[in-house]
């Protein structure tokens, strides 16, 4: 497996599928293995995907500082990445909590991103994040399903602090716009992928500066592609149409019938999206292509 060193000495790993120009891919979680995003629906059929275990998680070795686990302690592996590839500028794509690293990389290194694909994504960052309120209202979109009834009793134990880890397991069908069998399997996989530790580290206290952050994003020359899933929750398509109206470059794209995990839902749709924005498509999917914003 390809490894490079961070700035501290950690050796990082990442993994790569596809063939064309490289498309950086980061990771949610926070902390999970980038093993979760799979081929990313088909999208290593128009680009060649660099996905990159962080520290601590996968096939990455664990640093001897845990307080490197905090998100803008990450963003030197990210630009130690780039050079490691010897790329001028590069297309990176984040999801989920993936967002907030993408972002301050973006904040801290706007020269050298060429494209930024913000896939269902967290914006702390910038100073946007989704909230219980944004949760229950996704949630409410699902009442005609079979499972909603004991997940949303679930998610109320959650939201009151008092969840169990079957309450957690119960919640799951609420981040996948189907629940069926691949759905099933990915949420099985997340806590064996997932570093727990880190992921608690990941946002703590000074990780965030939002203003300055904003200030910077909103001169980056960069394209940007914020999407997000119809039926998610973190966040809420309207909250992602306020993130993307934050850069100068922006399209906002709603998947339909997509929960948090939209190349699972629609594989072909999500990856004719993206490869649409990133400028690669190939034959037509069943997603739209993305919706200008003004911004």
């Amino acid at each position: 497996m390809p490894a490079f060193a961070a700035p501290d000495g950690t050796e990082l790993v990442y993994h790569v599928t596809g063939e064309g120009e490289p498309l950086l891919c980061l990771p949610g979680g926070p902390m999970r293995a980038s093993a979760y995003l799979g081929d990313l629906g088909g999208l290593s059929g128009h680009r060649r995907l660099v996905m990159l275990d962080l520290r601590g998680t996968g096939d990455s070795a664990v640093p001897s500082d845990p307080a490197t686990y905090r998100c803008d302690r990450q963003v030197a592996d990210v630009e130690a990445l780039r050079v490691h590839l010897g790329l001028d500028r590069v297309d990176l794509l984040a999801h989920s909590a993936g967002g907030d690293l993408a972002l301050l990389y973006a904040a801290r290194h706007p020269r050298r991103v060429r494209t930024l694909t913000l896939v269902t994504a967290r914006a702390r960052a910038l100073g946007v994040d989704f909230t219980e309120e944004h949760r229950r209202e996704a949630a409410a979109l699902r009442a005609a399903e079979p499972w909603f009834g004991a997940a949303h009793d679930a998610y109320e134990a959650v939201w009151a602090g008092s969840a169990t880890d079957a309450d957690w397991d119960a919640v799951a069908p609420f981040f996948y716009g189907r629940w069926d069998a691949a759905a099933q399997a990915h949420s099985a996989s997340d806590l064996e992928q997932s570093n727990l530790e880190a992921g608690d580290l990941y946002a703590t206290s000074g990780a965030f500066d939002p203003d300055a952050a904003r200030a910077s994003v909103a001169a980056l020359d960069a394209r940007v592609l914020v999407l997000a899933g119809e039926l998610d929750g973190s966040p809420l398509p309207r909250v992602a149409a306020v993130v993307a109206a934050m850069f100068p470059r922006a399209e906002l794209a709603v998947q339909p019938g997509a929960g948090h995990f939209p190349w699972l839902d629609d594989p072909r749709g999500f990856a004719h999206t993206v490869a649409t924005f990133l400028g690669a498509a190939g034959p037509s999917g069943s997603g739209e292509d993305p919706a200008e914003i003004a911004s």
